[in-house]
């Protein structure tokens, strides 16, 4: 059995559920990027993307599971957020990959700060028309009932939250914090418990996460 067919393929199984293997494997990547996007290192981007681009497909389990009933459905924000989640991924490597070539030795990729006046005037309305336009796409695929808000707005935060990354705002775990919040009863209740586990690991780790950018930023602020 080549590797990717068995990667496609495996599943852990708990009682009448089953669990598939990528769905862990791109869980655990995702932890290890964010740790290494606290620490600012420019890895954090490639590890994200390749995690981003296994859930990818196990949110679109009608497209690519081999799995039992339980893992065939669509859920287009999910899997819209691991999509835009590479895309985005992709622009933060090249943003912090310049910035490292062109900075001092052993200086870090980015440097914190919190966003201007002028920037909330135009990331505040332009969240807005994402997240409303968002869910008219969701629904004109044929998503509905109690989560799509939900699945909408973890699709929004995300975005906004990588974007905010790749730029270095401070404010971006504070938006990790909002989708946590959301994200975790929502991967619980559709039988995605890895993911679900991630979310909860996530919570407290980006609050530790802002803490320690905010005291990156005041530092580096009083050293300029």
């Amino acid at each position: 059995m080549s590797l990717l067919k068995w990667l496609f393929e495996a599943n852990l199984h708990f009682g009448s559920k089953s669990i598939a293997i990528r769905e862990i494997i791109g869980g655990v990547l995702g932890l290890t990027s964010a740790v290494l996007g606290m620490r600012r290192k420019v890895a954090a981007w490639p590890v994200g993307i390749a995690g981003d681009a296994l859930l990818f497909t196990v949110f679109l389990g009608a497209v690519f599971s081999f799995g039992d009933a339980t893992q065939h459905a669509n859920f287009y924000g999910q899997a819209g957020r691991n999509l835009l989640l590479i895309i985005v991924s992709i622009y933060g490597w090249i943003r912090w990959a310049q910035h490292k070539r062109n900075g001092r030795a052993g200086e870090p990729a980015v440097s914190p700060r919190w966003t201007t006046t002028k920037e909330k005037l135009y990331l505040v309305p332009s969240v807005i028309v994402f997240f409303l336009l968002s869910m008219q796409i969701f629904k004109a695929l044929g998503e509905s009932g109690q989560w799509l808000f939900v699945d909408t707005w973890i699709f929004t935060g995300t975005a906004l939250a990588t974007y905010g990354m790749s730029r270095g705002y401070v404010e971006f775990w504070l938006v990790w914090v909002a989708v946590d919040a959301l994200g975790v009863p929502f991967a619980f209740k559709n039988g995605y418990y890895p993911t679900g586990t991630l979310y909860a690991i996530y919570l407290p780790f980006v609050l530790w996460g802002f803490v320690n950018w905010l005291r990156i930023s005041k530092r580096e602020k009083a050293t300029a």
